[in-house]
């Protein structure tokens, strides 16, 4: 994949990712430590997505992947996650116009069944209303899990057997991406967590195959889009290799210019 180049404030040139993939981690904590509700936190944290999606459009980042609600953060209190989802909502209401705007396109990613009918119909109509963006996909993962979304292309592969369509030989890696959430899109090449934690937690576990990693102590809310622009960078100065050595990967690069 050919990544556009970008010049950062010193003057060099880097490559920019197609498709950054961030776990916003950090709300409920960075609330603590200001003696706030962890609620609190999650507020703060919308101004960093607003943050980061405006470094995407002006880097040139043409696919962001967020982690908003994963399959997980059910079993957390119920208040807590009652305001999740109000914020999910007020946030998407007053947003999706200026993400229209801008040329941003939103989809939601997940099993979205288990959200109220209000709800569903809600990100239906944000979906709807930026359908024509062409600057960046914003990908919203909700009620999502990288577990989730490989057995529920399992699921469809089995399905496909069972009436006769496919053969069970025939099932390769191509057909389970063809039946993920993700599909048709390219993989994550950086892949950002905030919060100082250094894990992926069940986020596009198969997507992520080859992904960059950058991890961050800034807690989510802290993320602003200089922090961003850092992970860009760092991201540039790495040279990915796919499984060739350095040397292979500089010959392609100067046979193709990339």
């Amino acid at each position: 994949m050919i990544l556009a180049p970008v010049v950062d404030p010193e003057g060099a040139p880097f490559k920019v990712p197609n498709h950054v993939a961030i776990i916003m981690d950090g709300n409920g904590r960075w609330a603590r430590q200001r003696g706030l509700p962890r609620t609190q936190g999650h507020r703060a944290g919308a101004k960093s997505v607003r943050a980061v999606v405006e470094q995407s459009l002006r880097s040139g980042v043409k696919i962001l992947t967020l982690f908003a609600f994963s399959s997980e953060n059910w079993r957390r209190p119920r208040s807590e996650v009652s305001t999740l989802l109000e914020l999910f909502m007020s946030t998407l209401r007053a947003e999706v116009s200026r993400l229209a705007e801008h040329g941003v396109k939103l989809r939601f990613i997940g099993d979205l069944s288990a959200f109220s009918d209000k709800l569903q119909r809600q990100l239906a109509t944000a979906e709807a209303a930026t359908r024509e963006g062409d600057a960046l996909l914003l990908q919203v993962a909700a009620n999502y899990g990288g577990r989730w979304d490989i057995a529920q292309s399992v699921r469809a592969l089995a399905r496909e057997v069972s009436a006769g369509r496919l053969e069970p030989d025939a099932i390769d890696e191509k057909s389970i991406e063809s039946h993920l959430c993700t599909a048709g899109l390219p993989e994550p090449d950086l892949f950002i967590r905030t919060g100082g934690e250094k894990r992926i937690s069940n986020f596009l576990l198969w997507q992520s195959a080859y992904a960059e990693f950058y991890f961050s102590d800034l807690m989510w809310p802290e993320f602003d889009a200089d922090a961003f622009g850092a992970a860009l960078k760092d991201f540039g100065r790495r040279q990915r290799r796919f499984g060739l050595t350095s040397e292979q990967v500089t010959e392609l690069a100067e046979v193709y210019g990339a």
